[in-house]
């Protein structure tokens, strides 16, 4: 994957510019989102994801969707994406 160089904290832009194959469209994309102003400065929502790895954002993304709890998912790299845990009561 080309994103794997971006996985920490701080790489927001740059990540999703490697995902998507364009700095521009990310940024468009990142304004379209709220998390960036049309002057292209992160917005408080965007410096909140941008201060999160690559995990937190993926496990953010699935916890919100799901509406479970974020330590519920495990995260693969390599793939960028959750697993929901499978968790005995």
């Amino acid at each position: 994957m080309a994103t794997q160089k971006f996985m920490g904290e701080g790489q927001l832009v740059n990540r999703l510019a490697a995902q998507v194959g364009s700095k521009e469209l990310a940024i468009t994309l990142l304004k379209k989102r709220g998390h960036m102003s049309a002057n292209g400065a992160l917005t408080a929502e965007g410096k909140k994801r941008n201060n999160m790895s690559a995990e937190e954002r993926a496990k953010d993304r699935a916890s919100k969707a799901t509406g479970d709890p974020k330590s519920s998912f495990s995260y693969n790299p390599a793939t960028n994406r959750t697993k929901k845990l499978n968790r005995k009561k």
